[in-house]
């Protein structure tokens, strides 16, 4: 179950996006299986072994068994969930979503290149994505329920460790420890007024007869959405800034909102469509603009900051749970966590390129001057960082690396009794496949025994 453990237990994102493009080239696909309630395709085979392959992970003879083995799990998990009656919300799938959406974004640079590399819009995005990842939660679901007693003893630990030669330690990319603090510029009155004003100035052109689609071309600063005329496709509730989703919800078609504030800045919306509890909007966000006053408060108050840590009235942990603007960490004390293992250490390559920057020269310990930034959402403002923690590339060892360790011990541990538990449901749950599709494979658990002609 080695390979499974390893593509089960860790959700890829690439997987599901690689799926989304491979979903607009399927005309018929060819059913190869049932597990319990669920059945399995060949495109879900062929799918996920196209994207092991993109990963540029190594492909052997048996790969393709491989993760064929891998979705026969994924659907036993995926049947027993259902039969168990595990809950996923609406809710829990936007968020996992929008997280992920988040991270590709980023690593594409911008929502408007995301669009291009997959030739449609983030609402379509989205949709396409939504089964995949109600699915995904349902099996996550089910594993936590199945391993949920599984914990690792400090000695249970160490035996993990002492059993790996020395030579396949993994070996550790640099990683760093960071803390920050960060003050937004404040937006001053007039600055909102002014906004409001436009979008004023907008909603009664609409009125007079002018097309919405046209104005959010021309004026709106979402970009994303302004080259489509304002059209953000169909949403949920959950999916937009809950002050964004009240005034939609409450729109008939065609009628065009009051102003709404959200953290990104006003915006008036039109309803093209409502389908049940998801509608189609288009909107005109205007950003207020930042004046010199403004940046130079945030900064001053920066600059107070940083002389209290530096005199040592404070710390920097004390400083950025009492002072910072950043909700994110302000419980952590400015501490960064890491979204992929929850811990606070960082790999160096994750870091975005202007945080990388600030910190490539400082010493352990060390704060940085004040830096100013500019965020998604057309916040402005500064920060102080500081590096708290940096480890050189390196073999993992138990001292340094005990969290990593740990993790891989318990996941060990889980994969035993998720082992255990699939013996079981293997004869208990109705399973055929298709024999043409279990030839010479090489497989952890006995699925020939599911064998049947009647398949083909």
């Amino acid at each position: 179950m080695k390979y499974i453990a390893k593509s089960v237990l860790i959700c890829s994102l690439f997987a599901i996006s690689f799926s989304i493009s491979a979903q607009k080239k399927v005309v018929l696909d060819e059913v190869i299986g049932v597990v319990g309630n669920e059945i399995v395709t060949k495109f879900e085979v062929e799918t996920k072994f196209n994207s092991l392959n993109q990963s540029g992970a190594v492909i052997t003879d048996n790969s393709r068994c491989e993760v064929l083995e891998e979705v026969l799990f994924t659907k036993m998990l995926l049947n027993q969930a259902k039969v168990d009656s595990l809950e996923v919300t609406d809710d829990q799938v936007e968020a996992e979503m929008n997280r992920r959406l988040r991270h590709f974004i980023a690593q594409l640079g911008s929502e408007e290149r995301m669009e291009e590399v997959y030739g449609e819009s983030i609402s379509d995005i989205k949709n396409r994505m939504r089964d995949a990842l109600f699915e995904n939660l349902m099996v996550q679901s089910m594993q936590g329920e199945l391993t949920s007693d599984v914990n690792v003893t400090p000695a249970e630990v160490e035996e993990f460790y002492n059993r790996i030669p020395t030579d396949s330690l993994p070996l550790i990319d640099a990683e760093v420890e960071i803390a920050q603090i960060i003050k937004y510029a404040p937006i001053s009155r007039e600055a909102k007024q002014a906004a409001k004003s436009r979008l004023r100035e907008f909603k009664e052109r609409v009125e007079n007869g002018e097309k919405f689609s046209t104005l959010a071309v021309l004026y709106s600063e979402d970009k994303a959405s302004a080259v489509r005329g304002g059209e953000i496709g169909f949403v949920g509730r959950a999916e937009v800034e809950a002050e964004f989703g009240a005034a939609a919800f409450k729109l008939k078609a065609g009628q065009v909102s009051p102003i709404v504030e959200t953290r990104y800045g006003f915006h008036i919306l039109q309803l093209i469509e409502r389908r049940g509890d998801r509608v189609n909007v288009r909107h005109i966000l205007i950003r207020p603009q930042m004046d010199a006053v403004g940046l130079e408060k945030a900064r001053s108050e920066l600059d107070s900051i940083a002389d209290l840590i530096n005199e040592g009235s404070l710390t920097f942990e004390q400083a950025a749970k009492k002072f910072t603007d950043d909700e994110d960490s302000r419980n952590n004390g400015g501490l960064l966590i890491n979204p992929y293992d929850a811990s606070s250490m960082i790999p160096m390559d994750n870091l975005d390129p202007s945080l990388f920057l600030v910190i490539d020269n400082l010493e352990e310990g060390e704060m940085s001057e004040i830096v100013q930034l500019a965020e998604p959402g057309g916040k402005a403002g500064f920060k102080l960082v500081k590096l708290q923690k940096r480890t050189e590339p390196h073999r993992a060892s138990l001292e340094a690396d005990y969290q990593k360790v740990k993790s891989a011990a318990r996941a060990e541990k889980e994969q035993e009794v998720l082992q255990e538990w699939l013996t079981r449901a293997m004869q208990e749950t109705y399973i055929k496949l298709d024999p043409e599709y279990l030839k010479n494979c090489e497989f952890q658990q006995d699925w020939m025994q599911f064998a049947d002609e009647d398949t083909q």
